[in-house]
């Protein structure tokens, strides 16, 4: 990572830093999401789109490959950093991306201090379980949970497609 936090190596990282500036300086509220977005689906889109409905500018947060890999097992990501920076950018929800290399996005967060942290998925109420929750309240951030399409995860997609000896290896890594 770059002395701030927010990977160096991340082509988007100044950008999602100057928009985050820029956002800010007019008055605006930021929102961010995070993810590891390895294959794209309905569900992703989705929350993407709700999540940009909270605020002014939208900056999503995303596993590097190495973090991908320690999280979801060998065999991910699917598609590289690179590509899944490179789609999510395309997206009209979507105003900036940044990269980051642990295993959660609290670094990045606290560097980026978003007036609205947004994640969709199985979290308990108001996200007490999600580790990032108490630092993002901690600077007056709150925290959004955003509805779930249930059945629209990577998992699910590469169990239905994958041959049965890669979905052993993603179960079991």
């Amino acid at each position: 990572p770059a002395a701030d936090g927010v990977p160096a190596g991340s082509a988007s990282a100044a950008d999602a830093r100057a928009l985050v500036a820029g956002v800010r300086a007019a008055g605006g509220v930021v929102v961010a999401t995070g993810g590891c977005f390895d294959v794209l689906h309905a569900g992703h889109v989705g929350c993407l789109e709700a999540a940009r409905r909270l605020g002014d500018a939208l900056v999503v947060l995303v596993n590097s490959d190495a973090s991908v890999r320690r999280l979801k097992g060998e065999g991910r990501p699917v598609q590289s950093q690179a590509d899944r920076v490179r789609v999510l950018e395309a997206l009209e929800a979507v105003d900036a991306v940044a990269v980051f290399d642990e295993d959660d996005p609290r670094e990045a967060l606290r560097v980026l201090q978003p007036d609205v942290w947004a994640k969709g998925g199985d979290y308990g109420a108001a996200g007490a379980d999600m580790p990032e929750a108490p630092l993002v309240r901690g600077w007056g951030g709150r925290v959004v949970l955003l509805p779930y399409l249930d059945g629209r995860s990577t998992t699910e997609i590469l169990r239905r497609g994958a041959p049965a000896a890669v979905v052993a290896e993603q179960e079991n890594p």
